[in-house]
């Protein structure tokens, strides 16, 4: 499949990524080939990267956009068997199982509500029973991913946030590093408050730094236009 067809482990996001990236390694001070970073995405659609002294070497997108975090509308990695289920016993058409999948699924699909974790917030702070689940499972699938890549890189120095959700949602933050203090993250709860520039969150004696910076997908395009035209 590989060889004939493609197939193979794309990826999304990679340009905001890479923006954040290079900017953590401003913050810290540090050149980004001396970093093991963990690069989250997170808004309407969702990606973790892990990042190893400047080389991405895992991402939670696969083929499609569709693999990995559970998103605003998209339900992320699940039992590849479930399609077949659905295309076999309940008669869905592929393209019905993939709609469901990328358009009726993730926060839309558990809260029942929205697709806006706004919207999910409020239902769930009024004790929505079906919006909290949706807020705890989308806060799990981004810690699960985190603590895999944790492991893959042999340890972390900072974890960076970026996107609608990862830039200013301080509950989810919050609910994402809650009960990492044993391995090293520990979040200041004030600075985890403040909204709109890059800043560091973690506390002053957290081994992991936490890091939150507003993407800047457009300005990577044009430095990437000037190279590619220089040449």
């Amino acid at each position: 499949m590989y060889e004939k067809h493609r197939i193979r482990k794309y990826g999304f996001h990679g340009t905001s990524h890479r923006y954040i990236a290079q900017r953590a390694a401003v913050i810290l001070e540090r050149p980004l080939e001396e970093l093991k970073l963990i690069t989250c995405h997170l808004g309407n659609g969702c990606s973790v990267t892990a990042i190893d002294r400047g080389v991405s070497v895992d991402t939670s997108m696969g083929l499609t956009p569709l693999e990995g975090l559970m998103m605003g509308t998209r339900c992320g990695s699940i039992d590849p068997a479930i399609v077949i289920y659905m295309i076999e016993t309940l008669g869905m058409t592929a393209a019905e199982a993939e709609n469901m999948m990328n358009q009726q699924s993730g926060l839309l699909g558990v809260s029942g509500l929205s697709n806006d974790l706004r919207d999910i917030r409020a239902a769930a702070e009024a004790e929505h029973e079906r919006a909290m689940l949706a807020y705890e499972m989308y806060s799990n699938s981004v810690k699960r991913y985190i603590g895999q890549y944790v492991f893959t890189m042999a340890g972390v120095d900072a974890i960076v946030l970026t996107a609608g959700v990862g830039e200013n949602c301080d509950r989810m933050r919050r609910m994402i590093f809650a009960g990492l203090e044993p391995v090293g993250i520990v979040l200041d709860q004030d600075k985890n408050l403040l909204r709109g520039f890059e800043r560091i969150i973690s506390d002053d004696e957290s081994r992991v730094k936490v890091i939150v910076i507003p993407t800047n997908e457009e300005l990577m395009i044009v430095q990437d236009v000037i190279t590619l035209l220089a040449k």
